[in-house]
């Protein structure tokens, strides 16, 4: 389901082009925006701008690889992997193979959380649920190398309760957000 990119006018309203309108270039917007308050802040405090501006670019260097290697994988995935195939896997008929698939790549993912985003909003507009997005989301915070080091600080007791728990917190959200979206196309 498409929100923001929607330009159908579903309701027949006179002025909805407008508001499509603004959602289209609603990136440029904000860009423009935050733009305009460094310029801003510029003349009250320099050395925090010039902060700011070289931790945001020593950040934009560290993501270059990781950002490039996600463009890659996305133009793989445009290629080999068909709508029909996407819901085959995560669509709504993928039941509990959905569930699994979803919640075990969270957990073997790697790598900061906003390199996932344009990926997996490119993978819902193929078919996959909202639902088990945020359980892939949600199964992110379970890391397979790092388990050793949670059992050396908290014990192995409270890790083998804990994980357990997650994974069912990540089903229950992923329910959660199809309930809402359920109930939110009921009622358009």
């Amino acid at each position: 389901m498409k929100v923001v990119r929607d330009t159908e006018d579903k309701g027949g309203n006179k002025g909805g082009g407008e508001k499509r309108k603004w959602y289209k270039h609603y990136d440029l917007y904000f860009l423009v925006s935050v733009i305009f308050l460094y310029l801003i802040l510029f003349f009250f405090d320099q050395e925090s701008v010039y902060s700011s501006l070289k931790v945001t670019g020593n950040i934009f260097i560290q993501i270059i690889p990781i950002l490039f290697f996600v463009i890659i994988f996305m133009a793989l995935i445009d290629y080999f992997l068909h709508p029909k195939t996407v819901a085959k896997y995560v669509g709504k008929g993928s039941g509990i193979k959905g569930w699994f698939l979803a919640i075990s790549t969270g957990i073997i993912s790697h790598g900061p959380i906003y390199i996932w985003y344009p990926l997996l909003r490119d993978l819902r507009d193929k078919g996959m649920r909202s639902g088990l997005i945020a359980a892939f989301l949600y199964s992110r915070a379970i890391k397979i190398p790092l388990l050793p080091l949670m059992v050396y600080y908290f014990g192995a007791l409270f890790v083998v309760v804990l994980l357990p728990y997650m994974v069912i917190a990540s089903l229950i959200e992923g329910q959660i957000i199809e309930l809402i979206e359920n109930r939110k196309d009921k009622l358009q």
